[in-house]
């Protein structure tokens, strides 16, 4: 008994943290599993097969939903970024401005404030400019519009992060050199805050693309994103190409997190190698 205790004493962050990963990702390998099962069986594992990976490709619903998805995702993640950054560094480097509350709050709202009400408040702004100009229609365009509203809180949190951290003495440095402050912002500020530029894009990438809500409220007819088609296959019943869907698509976002943080390490040692070398030159 007091083995037990000293091993649990001595493993308990380890047993728990191993509880969390299994608690978060055993349902997701189930799902991969599932994907090359040979039967539609739930719960049930009867072989190995690739039949629903090739009925998937058959599924012009789905095939359709990914493209279209992919499209608003990347879309919707470059506007995002480029809001994100503008707003972040307003609020950053320019702390004093009249009305900077008021836009701080209208910046963040998005983040605390339920989908559901985003996408019905959206939809009726987005009705009632049709109606008064004839444009948009629902469709692509309004997903996008809606993607980039919410995915703009969440970059500027994550870039003004950066921004904060910065050593402003090199922008200072910069414009005692005779840079103009359009140059300092593109020359300089910029490429020391390109990773967490790279970081929002991917972050607000992945929320578009997963996104089920605000689409259902803003998609129009027969434009259906890749969450919403799953989505209407799972209400009706289980169908194993679901599976192989969701598979692919945690590949595709599990791709893109490691490529990030393989590049994001390599650049922190070769940022780390630069400064040593710098530091025996000098």
């Amino acid at each position: 008994m007091q083995r037990v205790t000293r091993f649990l004493q001595d493993n308990l962050g380890r047993l728990w943290l191993t509880g969390v990963f299994l608690f978060l990702y055993a349902p997701l390998f189930f799902l991969i599993l599932f994907s090359f099962n040979s039967t539609r069986q739930d719960g049930v594992f009867t072989g190995f097969s690739m039949r629903w990976y090739q009925a998937l490709l058959g599924d012009s619903r789905l095939v359709g939903g990914f493209f279209l998805s992919l499209n608003v995702a990347v879309i919707a993640a470059t506007l995002s970024t480029i809001l994100g950054t503008f707003s972040a560094y307003v609020l950053v480097r320019y702390p004093r401005f009249i009305g900077r509350s008021w836009f701080s709050g209208l910046v963040s709202a998005p983040l605390v404030m339920p989908e559901v009400i985003i996408g019905l408040s959206l939809l009726l702004l987005m009705v009632s400019i049709q109606h008064a100009i004839g444009w948009p229609e629902r469709g692509m365009t309004t997903i996008v519009i809606g993607h980039t509203l919410l995915g703009m809180a969440y970059a500027t949190v994550v870039i003004s992060t950066r921004l904060r951290d910065m050593d402003r003495t090199i922008e200072e440095a910069a414009i005692d050199l005779g840079c103009r402050p359009v140059q300092v912002f593109f020359l300089v500020t910029l490429p020391n805050i390109l990773p967490s530029l790279i970081a929002a894009w991917m972050l607000t990438f992945t929320l578009s693309f997963d996104d089920v809500v605000i689409s259902e409220f803003l998609s129009g007819p027969g434009v259906t994103t890749l969450p919403q088609v799953i989505f209407g296959y799972a209400r009706r019943g289980i169908n194993p190409a679901i599976y192989a869907a969701a598979t692919l698509l945690i590949l595709t976002i599990s791709t893109g997190i490691i490529a990030y943080s393989i590049h994001t390490v390599r650049t922190q040692l070769r940022r780390e190698r630069e400064i040593k070398a710098a530091m025996r030159t000098s």
